[in-house]
This record gives C-alpha cells, sequence and structure tokens, in this order.
C-alpha cells in the first residue's frame, strides 16, 4: 500500500532533538525504533499526570514487545518500574523520571480508568477547524492560528468556531474575541454547557458583541 502523504491538517508530535541527535544513530534494531517513537507518540498525547505503557499497548506494533523494550531500557530512552507482578513504562524525561519515581515508592498509584489506555483518537487541529468552518487559509492567517493554538486549549478553539458559524460571524477576529474574552473573564464548567448549550450560544455572542465594541 503507497503511503499518500501527509496533510496540514493532521496533528503533529513533538520529537525530541537528542533523538535525532543521539538515538536514531544509536539504535539499530527496527522493533526498538518502533517502541520508541511509539512511545513518545503517546506520552505526548496523554492528559493524565501520571503517564505510563504497559507491554500489551505495544504489541498494537509489535505481536512480542519484550526483547524491544528491555533494549529501549537498557539504552535509557525508557524507563520501567515494576509493581504487582505487572511492568510499567514510562519516558525518561525530567516528567517522566518524577512519575515513575513516585510511582515506584509507592506515592502514586495506577489512576482509576487507566486499566486500559487507548491511543489518542484523531482530532482535526485548527487549520482544518479553520478551513472546514469558515474558508480558506492564507500565511499571515496561519501564523496567527499557530499562536493561537499555543495559547487557547483545543476544546476552546473547536467550541468558540461553533458558536461563530451559528451567529453568522464566520470570520477569525469574532472567534479570537470569543477567545479572549474567555481568558479574561473566565471560561464556563463543561458541566453548565450540557443542558444550556443553545442559550449559553447566544449569550456569548452578545458578550464578544459588546467586548469587540471596547
Amino acid at each position: 500500500m503507497i503511503f499518500k502523504g501527509f496533510t496540514d491538517s493532521e496533528i503533529f508530535t513533538q520529537i525530541p532533538d537528542s533523538f535525532f541527535r543521539q538515538l536514531l544513530n544509536e539504535i539499530a534494531e527496527a522493533d526498538e525504533l518502533k517502541v520508541t517513537l511509539y512511545a513518545l507518540w503517546r506520552f505526548e498525547h496523554m492528559e493524565s499526570r501520571v503517564r505510563f505503557l504497559r507491554e500489551q499497548d505495544f504489541a498494537k506494533i509489535i505481536p512480542d514487545p519484550g526483547p524491544a523494550l528491555e533494549k529501549a531500557v537498557q539504552r535509557g530512552s525508557l524507563l520501567q518500574v515494576q509493581k504487582n507482578a505487572a511492568a510499567f513504562y514510562f519516558l525518561n524525561s525530567p516528567r517522566g523520571r518524577a512519575a515513575a519515581e513516585a510511582f515506584a515508592k509507592g506515592q502514586r498509584d495506577v489512576p482509576e480508568g487507566a486499566v486500559q489506555s487507548n491511543p489518542p483518537s484523531e482530532r482535526p487541529n485548527i487549520f482544518k477547524l479553520y478551513e472546514e468552518n469558515i474558508g480558506p487559509l492564507t500565511p499571515l492567517l496561519a501564523d496567527t492560528l499557530k499562536d493561537a493554538e499555543q495559547t487557547y486549549p483545543p476544546e476552546w478553539v473547536a467550541e468558540a468556531l461553533e458558536i461563530a458559524v451559528k451567529s453568522n460571524k464566520r470570520n477569525w477576529k469574532y472567534v479570537e474575541a470569543i477567545l479572549r474574552r474567555w481568558k479574561e473573564e473566565g471560561y464556563a464548567k463543561k458541566q453548565d454547557r450540557r443542558d444550556a448549550k443553545e442559550p449559553r450560544g447566544r449569550d456569548v455572542a452578545r458578550k464578544v458583541e459588546d467586548f469587540l465594541k471596547r
């Protein structure tokens, strides 16, 4: 099967420079390279405070990941903590080392609901959301969206775009005004939105209009 190529609308994973400066030259076996890259991808998209993977998580890419994981641990790419006859793998980063140490000392337990850790689901990034809801991108606007992606949580951007579309205000200035107002005045809790989504949308639109008039 021929790969169709990367797109501008997908999410990209950050890879540490030390991977290319050192590890890429040192890792000779494909399976070790696979588990290392897979771990970097998975950890990048985890939201839990305690970020770990187990051997069965790597079985999605390698039938028997044990030997490859052992090599990654020996190399120092990953950290292994044994608990209750199970092995947990952490990224060898400042955050990963702190979590692994606390985990090993019993200061942190397996988070509730983390018995089955699934790969991150694909979600549209800010560029795709903009093109789908407002229109084509320009180079200048793309830079603006990159800054917004670093400033606001993705769920804020998605909801702000939705409100702009429903208010028939299909422009980034209006979306940005919503985001700035939420940042300055506070963002309502999610549970408050479920039962009053439409009324809140109208309320946000009114407040944003007032915000733009300042």
